[in-house]
């Protein structure tokens, strides 16, 4: 979502008109699901919605959206199904077995860029909402959704009766990081590019330099690990991993951890360092154990700081309710048919 924010801010800096593309249904095996969101600008595009084989066709859709006379309907639809078939469709090569149906929608500057507008103000600003567009006309409208939404950050669905497209919008997920030292940049760089919310802390100066994050993430100096619970919200939190490499540290972080719902919860380190902290954590230990994830991360055969993407993997699958393993031994996985 950070991509596609950074690219909108940019054309509407420009004030220029660009074309917004929705999965609105999808059938079978596709690389993504409906309300998965991508942008095109006339030169330039940003996101996926099938592994790269289907964005060059909708791009050239685009063009013919951003080129036709203003009083034309702002949005068309377009359908890709590769099923039952061992041809290439469109000399394309598509061999996902699936079909997908794509909505267009010019945003410009007369419709105050409705509704990416609303959308990436919703999610800066940690809200769900529900955009509703007419595929009639383009007309967009939003409201706010109720908590009980799919896992995945995006979910559309096509009201037949109304013919009307919602997606349901939710924000990205916040991930606290306990501890600053040099391997938390891997943990960085890999969340960044899945959109997350970073905060990082620590209680040593010396890692806590702005200039040392290149990044969006938010960094927090505190006094004492102890001041965690005073110093930040931790039920906004969506995950949270503690690697200060200081068992000081990490027993006060785990300590208040504890006294919060965050559903995971990703401790650095190996079995015995787990023990360890939770014999300190005393009366507190019982409230983590069926959250705590230690060691953190999936086992890869890890060997530098770089591989930690093991850890991002691992939360990643928390977030979306399940146990990571190999789609190959995933039999009643839902996209194994």
């Amino acid at each position: 979502m950070g991509a596609l924010r950074t690219f909108f801010e940019e054309i509407r800096a420009q004030k220029e008109d660009l074309v917004a593309a929705w999965i609105i249904r999808t059938e079978g095996s596709t690389y993504r699901k409906s309300g998965a969101l991508m942008l095109f600008s006339r030169e330039k595009r940003v996101g996926l919605l099938s592994g790269g084989c289907l964005e060059g066709d909708l791009h050239e859709h685009a063009r013919q959206l951003l080129d036709a006379p203003p009083n034309t309907p702002p949005l068309s639809i377009h359908r890709y199904d590769s099923r039952g078939s061992d041809d290439p469709v469109w000399g394309l090569g598509l061999g996902c077995e699936g079909l997908m149906e794509v909505l267009l929608l010019r945003c410009s500057a007369k419709t105050h860029y409705q509704p990416l507008q609303h959308i990436f103000e919703a999610t800066a600003q940690q809200r769900r909402i529900t955009c509703h567009i007419n595929l009639k006309t383009g007309e967009c409208s939003d409201s706010e959704s109720d908590v009980s939404l799919p896992r995945q950050t995006d979910y559309g669905v096509v009201h037949a009766a109304t013919q009307v497209f919602s997606v349901h919008v939710r924000p990205p997920p916040q991930l606290l990081i306990c501890g600053a030292g040099p391997d938390v940049d891997a943990v960085i760089f890999f969340a960044e590019k899945l959109g997350w919310h970073l905060t990082v802390v620590d209680h040593r100066p010396a890692y806590v330099e702005a200039h040392r994050f290149g990044s969006t993430a938010k960094i927090v100096a505190l006094e004492s690990p102890a001041d965690l619970a005073e110093q930040l919200p931790l039920h906004d939190f969506s995950a949270a991993l503690v690697m200060s490499h200081h068992l000081l540290a990490d027993t006060d972080y785990l300590n208040a951890l504890a006294d919060t719902h965050i559903p995971y919860v990703g401790l650095l380190g190996p079995a015995a360092r787990r023990a360890r902290l939770m014999s300190a954590l005393g009366a507190q230990a019982p409230k983590l154990e069926s959250r705590l994830r230690a060691p953190v991360g999936l086992d890869i055969g890890a060997r530098s700081a770089e591989e930690i993407l093991a850890i991002v993997a691992e939360i990643q699958a928390s977030l979306q309710g399940r146990e990571a393993r190999s789609f190959t031994t995933a039999t009643a996985h839902p996209y194994i048919k």
